[in-house]
């Protein structure tokens, strides 16, 4: 439509073609246009990073920078003679647990079953020292120095009680006396994993992958109406995402010939736990608050990941990390897999029922919040927006204000 004035060309009147202009300058107010902004922006984002990093660094380095044991469990075979001193040394400052066996047997037979971490017997003529150096490198170096310092210590009393009596001391009982215990790893680390840092890698691996995976799929599911179909394909989703992470990890081992002895369903199937116990919960918490929901996946691999027990024994971190450690699904995973790779007598109920909990819990959540509130067929105007940006093209604007509950006309979003 056209109006014309005098000595001037007609001027077009505004239509609907012209409409989005609006949308398109509302668009615009979220840049930034000055100096100014510019700078504030930059400088909120560097304290955050600084505070951030300051956190951080205080929280790694308060749990991990001194470790030391508190009731470490450990066994001790001998004559009530024998076992009191070294019992009431090694329980001093509450750094050991000891309980007492009958037999080198049952000593054993306990550290198989990951019911102690090792232990010596004092009943034969030179005391034999028992070790696990696969439930953890760190306690195996602790008992050996521990156990063979005591044993010195309470050798060294008898040699000067001899001394003092006046009686005479020959060399050969001198040197069985002094003899350092002999030593036997019970169940020792492989070669392939020498040092036992595979565990915690593959974690901190499940727990990226996890959490990046859950975060976008909370993202994109949304991009379909409510349904019970999608509740149930959220779910399914996720499963399917925890098998395929469970045997990438299965098979990235066998590239080093990790885990190599371990039973590989069994380990399978807690890889699968650990991983979905992951994504469900980070996914139900994306969809019941959004994308703020994502930061639990982040603290598990920022905080989860570093008491989880894999680097540092849950016996040698300070109390509260410890008990947080193996409540989340990082420490109960580490705990499941390392005793199904080494301690396959071992109960592991405990790590079981927490990943099932996270489980069950987080996929319970995704499939509610999909299926049972506001069936109706509205998205949000971010999601939206999200449409756009993927098909490379704009979303009407009449859509968008009937998707958010605007004026138009009355439509939903398809």
């Amino acid at each position: 439509m056209f109006v014309f004035r005098h000595g001037k060309e007609p001027a077009a009147m505004p239509t609907s073609a012209t409409a989005p202009e609006p949308a398109r300058r509302q668009t615009d107010t979220g840049r930034i246009t000055s100096a100014r902004q510019f700078t504030r922006f930059a400088l909120a984002v560097s304290v955050l990073g600084i505070m951030l990093q300051l956190a951080l660094n205080a929280y790694y380095l308060s749990v991990g920078h001194a470790p030391s044991p508190h009731d470490l469990p450990v066994g001790v075979v001998g004559a009530p003679a024998q076992r009191q001193a070294l019992t009431a040394q090694l329980e001093k400052d509450g750094a050991f647990a000891v309980t007492v066996y009958d037999s080198p047997q049952r000593l054993t037979g306990a550290i198989r079953g990951k019911d102690v971490y090792g232990g010596v017997d004092l009943t034969a003529e030179r005391p034999t020292l028992y070790l696990a150096s696969a439930a953890g490198p760190s306690a195996a170096n602790l008992l050996r120095t521990t156990f063979i310092t005591a044993i010195a210590e309470q050798t060294g009393k008898q040699v000067r009680t001899l001394v003092d009596q006046g009686r005479p001391v020959p060399a050969a009982t001198v040197a069985a006396l002094t003899a350092p215990p002999a030593v036997t790893d019970v169940v020792p680390l492989p070669a392939a994993d020498r040092n036992g840092a595979a565990l915690g890698f593959l974690v901190q691996a499940l727990v990226l992958g996890g959490t990046i995976a859950s975060t976008g799929l909370g993202r994109l599911i949304p991009l379909t109406p409510r349904s019970h179909q999608r509740g149930l394909g959220h779910v399914a989703t996720l499963v399917v995402y925890a098998l395929g992470s469970a045997a990438v990890v299965l098979w990235t081992m066998s590239w080093f010939d990790v885990g190599t002895g371990a039973d590989a369903g069994r380990l399978l199937a807690e890889f699968t736990l650990i991983s979905l116990a992951i994504t469900a919960s980070t996914a139900g918490a994306v969809a019941l608050i959004g994308p703020a929901g994502a930061l639990l996946g982040l603290g598990y691999f920022t905080v989860g990941t570093v008491i989880s027990g894999a680097g540092v024994l849950p016996e040698f971190l300070p109390d509260p990390a410890r008990a947080i450690g193996q409540a989340l699904p990082p420490g109960a995973g580490v705990s499941a897999v390392r005793d199904s790779m080494y301690f396959p007598t071992a109960d592991i109920s405990g790590p079981l029922l927490t990943l099932g909990l996270y489980a069950g819990l987080g996929c319970l959540i995704v499939l509610v919040t999909n299926t049972l509130p506001n069936r109706s067929r509205r998205h949000s105007e971010v999601d939206l927006h999200l449409v756009e940006r993927l098909e490379g093209h704009p979303v009407p604007a009449v859509t968008v204000a009937a998707a958010v509950g605007g004026p138009g006309d009355g439509r939903t979003a398809q």
